[in-house]
């Protein structure tokens, strides 16, 4: 039969796993790190899977194929050894509830002895947040270079907490953030940023990206910078 039915562009996929995701049927999942149309009678047609998409590399397309079978859909979700979010779990979009503290209040302890983690979000990693992802919505952003977590001690306490933060080396990592910071504070209202740098010299190129970003998505969002020297104070 001829019906409606959706067509993924595998050169404008970046594997983020978001419509594998999205897709309550299981007809989508992730092939050679490519999101991939698995069946024809488990997709539906309804496009739940477009709008996720930070490439715009799905669409839809009228061809023949076979005809939805929901019957077999719920027999696959049954059975299935994995969540139907499908993809890579690494690259999920996923927040990370924490209980509330006043925010005077000091770390608390881990049960395992260790101080407790304040991460809102996963993925960290500025090149693996989709543009859409939903914590970004209203959030406080923490834009961080890598070598600031491992340089001052309480980073968690003092920079993560109640924050979305997005992580980035502008020196190793051979893209240019200002693209995606831009497609970031452009699809979501942003509250504020704070940028967490290293003194040396190559980290100034996060602070650059910030603020060509604010430039290109027209939004000049309350900012701050914070310089980590490497013994790890606080430069003022």
């Amino acid at each position: 039969m001829k019906r409606k039915i959706i067509k993924i562009d595998e050169e404008k996929c970046n594997g983020c796993g978001l419509c594998a995701q999205a897709c309550h049927e299981n007809a989508i999942g992730m092939v050679n790190g490519k999101a991939k149309l698995l069946r024809d009678d488990y997709c539906d047609g309804l496009g739940d899977c477009l709008p996720v998409c930070p490439t715009n590399a799905i669409s839809f397309e009228e061809r023949e194929a076979a005809a939805y079978d929901e019957e077999a859909v719920k027999r696959n979700q049954q059975t299935a050894k994995t969540p139907p979010a499908g993809g890579c779990p690494g690259m999920r979009a996923l927040k990370i509830k924490r209980q509330s503290a006043s925010p005077a209040s000091s770390p608390e302890p881990a049960s395992g002895g260790g101080i407790s983690s304040e991460l809102m979000q996963w993925p960290v990693q500025l090149k693996l947040v989709a543009p859409n992802a939903p914590y970004l919505q209203n959030a406080d952003l923490l834009i961080a270079a890598d070598c600031t977590a491992f340089a001052y001690g309480n980073f968690h306490h003092d920079f993560i907490k109640g924050k979305i933060t997005l992580i980035g080396c502008p020196k190793l990592d051979e893209v240019d953030y200002a693209d995606k910071l831009t497609d970031i504070l452009a699809n979501n209202e942003i509250k504020s940023i704070t940028v967490v740098r290293m003194s040396v010299p190559c980290c100034g190129g996060i602070v650059t990206a910030v603020t060509d970003a604010m430039h290109r998505a027209g939004k000049m969002i309350p900012w701050s910078i914070v310089t980590v020297d490497t013994d790890g104070t606080i430069l003022e």
